[in-house]
């Protein structure tokens, strides 16, 4: 556990991911030859612009069309390429469900799809990109890989991991700079969770900006005696669903978290899980359901109520259950 959480993150500053996002994809370029980035007239939004012009042969701009690039993306992977597809979450999810469904999924292809700025990280894009619903609608198709990117270290583990392995996959990221959460030497899996933090009270599961979020949380509810073990559920689907479990029957309370919506994300698919394996009190934070809006991401998660102190209720909600008391 010391291995994985940065024991200074408060005071990291990391790059923003759309800096960060190209110098990836140069260093997959060197690594492996099959791999493209494709692009739906955001090159400059993602970082991608110089690298086009580096590699004119290993990135497409595809225009305001993002049907087609995936399409174009599936044809490409049936020769044998590996194409990282990226537009805004939105695009990459809802606008284009039923290419990723036939030309992707269900064809069984090598696919690599990131939708970036999810949820409040659409900030200022107000509601029209705001993605709340596309954990939901991904994870519901076989042979999709769905994952969120917590940080900066996380990012190129993600990415390559993702090229390594065959198949189509939906990567959720922000542009913005997130807050450290791991440590540099810290080794990530797809399809296993992080355990940040050992605790025996409540377990808080979340993903991607909320991950940070409910570590905090875990560091308000110590000071009111309460310990939280807190998981990084960075792979959405498929879950793992072990860890789930193991900390259902460890702690016997469960809070989730995520930058989505609240309905068909991570805690519909830990509430799954446990109502299957281990049923024990579970609260979730999220999207209650309602359209995105305009605003700086600080705004945003106190208007949607993903705050740490958020958490910090329903977790003391979910004790409270526990517990057999009334709420």
């Amino acid at each position: 556990m010391k291995e994985l959480l940065c024991s200074n993150r408060t005071s990291i500053k990391d790059p923003e991911m759309k800096k960060l996002y190209p110098k990836v994809m140069e260093e997959l370029f060197a690594r492996y030859d099959k791999v493209l980035s494709m692009d739906a007239d955001l090159m400059r939004a993602i970082g991608t612009a110089d690298l086009w012009k580096k590699y004119p042969d290993r990135v497409i701009e595809c225009g305001i069309a993002e049907a087609n690039m995936i399409g174009v993306a599936a044809g490409l992977s049936s020769e044998g390429y590996i194409p990282i597809t990226h537009t805004f979450a939105p695009f990459a999810s809802r606008r284009v469900m039923d290419q990723v469904f036939m030309s992707c999924a269900y064809a069984d292809l090598n696919v690599k799809i990131v939708g970036s700025d999810p949820g409040v990280t659409a900030q200022m894009n107000g509601g029209t990109h705001t993605a709340n619903e596309d954990i939901a609608m991904m994870r519901t198709l076989p042979n999709v890989t769905v994952v969120e990117v917590t940080d900066a270290v996380a990012l190129p583990q993600i990415l390559e991991q993702a090229v390594q392995h065959y198949g189509t996959y939906y990567i959720r990221l922000p542009r913005c700079a997130v807050s450290r959460v791991y440590d540099e030497s810290a080794v990530l899996t797809i399809g296993k969770a992080s355990m940040l933090r050992q605790g025996g009270d409540v377990t808080l599961i979340a993903c991607g900006i909320e991950v940070d979020q409910a570590l905090h949380a875990a560091e308000i509810l110590a000071e009111k005696g309460i310990q939280a073990r807190v998981l990084d559920m960075f792979t959405i689907s498929p879950l793992d669903t072990e860890a789930v479990i193991c900390a259902a029957r460890d702690t016997g309370a469960i809070v989730t978290a995520e930058n989505h919506s609240i309905h068909g994300g991570l805690g519909d698919a830990v509430a799954e899980c446990l109502g299957r394996e281990c049923p024990v009190p579970m609260e979730r934070v999220g999207n209650l359901g309602e359209f995105g809006d305009v605003g700086k991401l600080d705004y945003l998660s106190k208007r949607y109520h993903l705050t740490a102190e958020d958490i910090v209720q329903k977790a003391q909600a979910v004790i409270t259950r526990k517990n057999g008391d009334k709420i």
